[in-house]
C-alpha cells in the first residue's frame, strides 16, 4: 500500500467534507418544502422525494473524488 502524503489526505478530506457540507445545505431546503407540499397533497410524495434524493449525489462525488486523491489515480 502506498503512503499518502499529508497534502493529499488534507485535499481528500477538504473533497469529502465539502460534498457532505453540500449535501447537508440542499436538502435542509427541499426537505422543509417538501413537508409542507405532502402535508397539502400527500399523493406527491414520490415526486418530493426524488427531489430530496438527487443532492445525495453531491456526497457521492465528493466521496469518489476523495478516494481518487488518496489511491493517487490522478
Amino acid at each position: 500500500m502506498a503512503v499518502v502524503s499529508p497534502e493529499l489526505a488534507i485535499a481528500a478530506a477538504i473533497v469529502m467534507a465539502g460534498g457532505l457540507i453540500g449535501t447537508g445545505l440542499a436538502q435542509q431546503g427541499i426537505g422543509a418544502a417538501g413537508m409542507g407540499i405532502i402535508a397539502e397533497k400527500p399523493e406527491k410524495f414520490g415526486q418530493v422525494l426524488f427531489f430530496f434524493v438527487i443532492p445525495e449525489t453531491l456526497w457521492i462525488i465528493g466521496f469518489v473524488l476523495g478516494i481518487i486523491l488518496l489511491l493517487n489515480i490522478l
